[in-house]
C-alpha cells in the first residue's frame, strides 16, 4: 500500500517536521494540586502552565525544557523533564534539517542519505523519547492523566516518511 506518492515525499517531510514541532507532545490536567487545578500543555520546545483557583500562583507561566528541568530538579519527576529535554533536541535536529532540506532540496537529495528517511528516523526517534518522558510522568507520580497527543502524531509521521516508496 502506497500513502505517499514518491515526488511528494520531500513535501511531506517537510511539513511533518514543522507540523510536529508546532503540536503539543503531552497536555495533562490536574485537579486537587495545592487547592485547585493545573493544566499543562507541553510544546516540544516550551510548555506552558495554566493555574485553576492555585493560591499564590501565577495563572499562566511559560518555560522552555531547560529551565522546566532546572525546576523539577530534585523532585522523583525530574528524569521526565530530562528525557523531554532529548526529544526536544532530537527535534531540533529535524527542524534544522527540514529547512535546509526545503531551502537545498537538490543537494539533500544528491546527498548520501535519504533526507525522506533521514527525517522519518529523526521524527520516530522523537516519538519513542518523548513516548519515554509520558511513561515517566505516570510512573513518578505526576497527578493527572497525560494525554500524549503529538507523541502519536510523530510516530505516525515517523513511520510514513520511513515506508514511503522512494525511486
Amino acid at each position: 500500500m502506497v500513502w505517499v506518492r514518491a515526488e511528494y515525499a520531500g513535501a511531506l517531510a517537510v511539513v511533518s517536521t514543522w507540523i510536529a514541532a508546532l503540536v503539543p507532545w503531552n497536555v495533562t490536567y490536574s485537579t486537587g494540586v495545592s487547592g485547585g487545578s493545573v493544566l499543562f500543555v507541553r510544546f516540544p520546545f516550551f510548555q506552558v502552565r495554566y493555574a485553576f483557583g492555585v493560591p499564590a500562583a501565577r495563572r499562566v507561566s511559560l518555560s522552555d525544557p531547560l529551565s522546566a528541568t532546572a525546576f523539577q530538579a530534585g523532585q522523583t519527576i525530574q528524569a521526565a523533564y530530562q528525557v523531554w529535554t532529548v526529544g526536544a533536541a532530537v527535534l531540533a535536529l529535524a527542524v534544522v534539517f527540514a529547512i535546509l532540506y526545503y531551502r537545498y532540496e537538490d543537494a539533500a537529495e544528491a546527498g548520501p542519505v535519504d533526507p525522506v528517511r533521514l527525517l522519518g528516523g529523526l521524527l520516530t526517534l522523537a516519538g519513542v523519547v518523548l513516548a519515554g518522558a509520558t511513561y515517566l510522568l505516570v510512573t513518578r507520580g505526576f497527578p493527572g492523566v497525560p494525554i500524549p497527543v503529538g507523541v502519536v502524531l510523530l510516530l505516525v509521521f515517523g513511520g510514513v516518511l520511513l515506508t514511503v516508496e522512494r525511486e
